[in-house]
């Protein structure tokens, strides 16, 4: 009789130590999701506040992350930083290459993530610079790719629209002896039009108005590509009065400038 009594005893002490066991491992787990949580939320302050330097910082301790999250925010942080005037040559270099690694990685943990495809396109064009005409032009292909699989994975987000207005028109400015050098070394080189680069800028513009002082200069210099001298100049007086947070909005705002008075001559 002792001997159940003790093994039904005995049962029930192994029962609670397992409920114990599973309330420590939720309790943690959910500990470290509000940390991670609450990670995210400075990060993405500092980054509307354009604090670069803290916000690189603040996400470097998380480089060894599972999480995308963290990940595609520590390439976007890295190329931000690489991207700041005062930023020697060979650490631009450093850091570019350093965001294009944290964005793949950001992609290969997490395939579905828009911003992972996003920020992956942009770096890749970013170290294109460092690795001469050809690879950048091979990887213009990639790149395109990566930027339409963020839009279908959110097709609101304007950034990513943007960016690739941005690579429609980067190919529809190209000069005819750079097309005749492409295609010397590419069957069939990517190509574009000023119309499709405008129509990806307007569609970001709807998507998310007034969301970025570069899509409304580059609205501004479309119109002026394809000879539109009244919605051009709406354009780059909107991205002239545009109220400049980052360095970025800065330059915008002197280019603005620069390009009125050559309407207004």
């Amino acid at each position: 009789r002792w001997s159940r009594r003790e093994d039904v005893r005995s049962m029930q002490l192994r029962f609670s130590l397992r409920i114990v066991a599973l309330y420590l491992f939720f309790s943690i787990q959910s500990l470290f999701c509000n940390l991670a949580e609450e990670a995210v939320e400075q990060a993405d302050y500092l980054y509307s506040c354009g604090e670069t330097e803290k916000l690189y910082q603040l996400l470097l301790q998380y480089k060894d992350s599972d999480d995308a999250e963290f990940l595609w925010r520590l390439a976007r942080a890295s190329r931000d930083l690489s991207l700041l005037a005062h930023i020697a040559a060979d650490e631009k270099k450093r850091l570019t290459f350093e965001a294009f690694e944290y964005a793949k990685k950001a992609l290969e943990k997490n395939e579905a993530c828009f911003a992972a495809h996003k920020w992956y396109a942009v770096c890749l064009s970013d170290i294109g610079d460092y690795e001469g005409v050809k690879v950048k032009i091979g990887n213009s292909y990639i790149i395109k790719e990566h930027l339409q699989r963020a839009i279908e994975l959110n097709p609101k987000d304007a950034t990513s629209i943007h960016i690739l207005g941005y690579w429609c028109f980067a190919f529809a400015e190209l000069a005819w002896y750079q097309r005749k050098v492409a295609a010397m070394i590419f069957a069939s080189p990517p190509t574009a039009t000023y119309e499709e680069a405008l129509a990806f800028f307007l569609k970001a513009e709807e998507v998310d108005p007034n969301f970025y002082s570069k899509n409304l200069l580059m609205l501004g210099k479309s119109y002026m590509a394809v000879k539109d001298q009244g919605n051009a100049v709406l354009w780059l007086r909107k991205a002239r009065d545009y109220p400049p947070h980052t360095e970025e909005d800065k330059e915008v705002h002197k280019e603005a400038l620069d390009l009125l008075r050559k309407l207004s001559a």
